[in-house]
């Protein structure tokens, strides 16, 4: 019966946790081995997209190095489940500002996401035909893990490191799962000493 109530509360804490979270905050690991087809490269990177469709915002930071080919280019693809290959959803040929015809470096912008050139046009039009459309569904694309992240090179025009977006667990997310894992794990070494 103990080990029940035991499930039962450790059920409770994660149904909290998946509910209480409301997290718009993304990340990927950057990597030729996600890419489709795969690569060999030694290149990694770690991007970070936080979508807001309140305040109507993409936040995009990524770090990366270690490219064999000089950057060409880099977006956000959608919608297509791992390990597929997507069109490309935000602005082309490259996000504004990326860094080019480099082998490392960082990037960090907001984006505005009621203009049109936060998109690509081919996304708005096969995705409603509005900016609020092509918006709610690289929203509801990025939330399903159905979005990358992939910088592109000359040695690798398709694409030599990507990464499938993640969401980023909130803090109290984490603290109230952590603390029913904790409660149940305590409960369990009661029960096994007083044996």
């Amino acid at each position: 019966m103990k080990i029940f109530v035991g499930l039962i509360i450790l059920a409770a804490a994660v149904f909290l946790a998946v509910t209480v979270s409301h997290a718009t905050l993304y990340t990927a690991q950057l990597l030729g081995s996600n890419e489709n087809p795969v690569n060999a490269s030694p290149g990694t990177g770690f991007a970070l997209v936080d979508i807001d469709t309140i305040a109507h915002t993409l936040s995009v930071m990524v770090n990366f190095g270690g490219l064999i080919g000089n950057t060409t280019a880099s977006h956000i693809h959608c919608c297509v489940l791992p390990p597929g290959n997507a069109a490309v959803a935000t602005m082309t040929p490259t996000f504004i500002g990326f860094p080019l015809g480099v082998t490392s470096g960082a990037y960090n912008h907001l984006f505005d996401t009621t203009l049109v050139s936060t998109f690509n046009a081919s996304f708005i039009t096969n995705h409603g035909g509005t900016v609020a459309s092509a918006e709610a569904a690289l929203a509801a694309g990025i939330a399903a893990g159905e979005a990358y992240f992939n910088i592109h090179t000359n040695v690798f025009p398709g694409g030599e490191i990507r990464g499938f977006l993640q969401p980023v667990p909130e803090p109290a997310t984490m603290i109230l799962l952590g603390s029913g894992l904790v409660g149940l794990a305590g409960y369990g070494r009661k029960k096994f000493f007083k044996k």
